[in-house]
C-alpha cells in the first residue's frame, strides 16, 4: 500500500508531466513524419500501378511502331526500310 501511495503522489506531481517541454514536440514531429511517409507511399502506389495508356492492355505492336518511328526520326532507317518493317507489323 505504501508503494502505491508513493507512486500516486509522484504521478500527481508536476515533474511527472510528460507533455511539458519537448514531449509534445516529439509527438508532433512523429505525426508529421508518419503523414509524409503515408503520402509518399500513396504517390508511389499510384505511380507504380498507373499505365501510360490507362488500364487497357497495350498492343506490343504499338510499342514496336513507336520504336521504328523513333529510329526513323534519328535517321537510322531509310524510308523504304521503315515502310517495310511497319507493313510487317500489320
Amino acid at each position: 500500500m505504501t508503494i502505491f501511495f508513493r507512486f500516486a503522489v509522484l504521478a500527481d506531481a508536476d515533474s511527472f508531466d510528460h507533455m511539458s517541454g519537448w514531449g509534445g514536440a516529439w509527438m508532433w514531429i512523429w505525426g508529421v513524419l508518419m503523414m509524409a511517409l503515408f503520402l509518399v507511399f500513396v504517390v508511389w502506389l499510384v505511380r507504380a500501378t498507373a499505365r501510360p495508356g490507362g488500364w487497357a492492355p497495350r498492343d506490343p505492336a504499338d510499342r514496336a511502331r513507336e520504336v521504328l518511328a523513333e529510329r526513323y526520326a534519328r535517321d537510322e532507317l531509310s524510308s523504304d526500310e521503315y515502310r517495310e518493317r511497319v507493313s510487317e507489323l500489320q
